[in-house]
């Protein structure tokens, strides 16, 4: 994957610069460890308590040899990771609006750092404001594929 360093968020003045950005990388944010607290903490808040994240006994004999972080704990971490690469000044308010697209190629094994980057792929008119697709995509350090490639979905309003 990617030697990148982290940088300080992009910030786009208005929307006219967002627009320009189309195709663009915003780069690279920093490592974020994911823990087995961080882990079950998930699980108890969605009600998914498959032993294959939350009993590192089991899971030490499993396939990954150890707990792996639930699919859907890397794309929660979406809304924090992505104004850490860019943020847009100038608009009443910014909503999450969906996601067109989720795929989670690797697993996020225990004690796994990660980090996310995103192009901007796509803006539209939409009433008082426009809606911005952005592909997402988390890596884990040391690993040769993606954990999480997102295609997100966010309207921002005048």
């Amino acid at each position: 994957m990617s030697q990148a360093v982290p940088q300080q968020p992009r910030v786009f003045a208005s929307l006219d610069e967002l627009r320009a950005a189309v195709g663009e990388q915003m780069g690279w944010t920093e490592w974020l460890e994911i823990d087995q607290k961080r882990i079950d903490q998930f699980a108890e808040a969605t009600g998914d308590h498959q032993w294959i994240h939350i009993d590192p006994e089991r899971a030490a004999s499993g396939p990954f040899g150890t707990t792996i972080a639930h699919g859907y704990l890397t794309l929660s971490l979406i809304p924090s990771l992505t104004p850490r690469l860019f943020r847009v000044e100038g608009v009443k308010m910014g909503v999450n609006y969906g996601v067109n697209k989720v795929r989670f190629p690797a697993p996020v094994p225990v004690g796994s750092r990660l980090r996310a980057t995103a192009v901007v792929d796509e803006i539209t008119e939409v009433g008082g404001g426009v809606q911005l697709v952005t592909k997402v995509t988390i890596e884990r350090e040391g690993g040769d594929k993606p954990v999480c490639v997102a295609e997100t979905v966010a309207r921002f309003y005048l």
